[in-house]
């Protein structure tokens, strides 16, 4: 019996030593999107430098969005995925935060590479102060 739970011990042991490194390239630099603030997220806009992809649904877009956004909802996204910049970073947003993390995630296990994802989603952003229009 404390063979079999020496074993099961080890065995577990070396899976959360595995499964500790995934997500990570030899750099030691986390492999996947990165969380912004509703902040950091305005700085990034303003600096014109990304792609700003609402993945909401159209009511929802309809009843405001932040200037200068695509809406392809979530529930879309795997399937109009040439309809994004490859080159470009790319600054996800929802309503929460939720759906925008499950988007962004998409892109990265589709090859785009310079994900951002901002936690809070227009909600956060609207409670910062920030304009939407509609």
């Amino acid at each position: 019996m404390k063979t079999v739970c020496g074993v099961f011990l080890l065995a577990s042991l070396l899976l959360i030593a595995v499964t500790g490194c995934i997500g990570q390239d030899a750099g030691d630099v986390p492999v996947g999107y990165i969380d912004v603030s509703a902040s950091q997220a305005k700085e990034m806009i303003d600096s014109g430098e990304f792609f700003l992809l609402d993945v909401r649904t159209q009511e929802e877009y309809d009843e405001g969005h932040i200037s200068g956004s695509t809406l392809i909802p979530v529930e879309v996204i795997g399937s109009r995925l040439d309809e994004l910049p490859e080159d470009m970073k790319i600054l996800v947003y929802c309503r929460t935060g939720i759906r925008s993390a499950r988007a962004s995630q998409v892109l990265v296990d589709n090859g785009f590479e310079q994900v951002y994802n901002m936690k809070g989603g227009i909600n956060e952003w609207m409670n910062s102060g920030y304009e939407v229009e509609k």
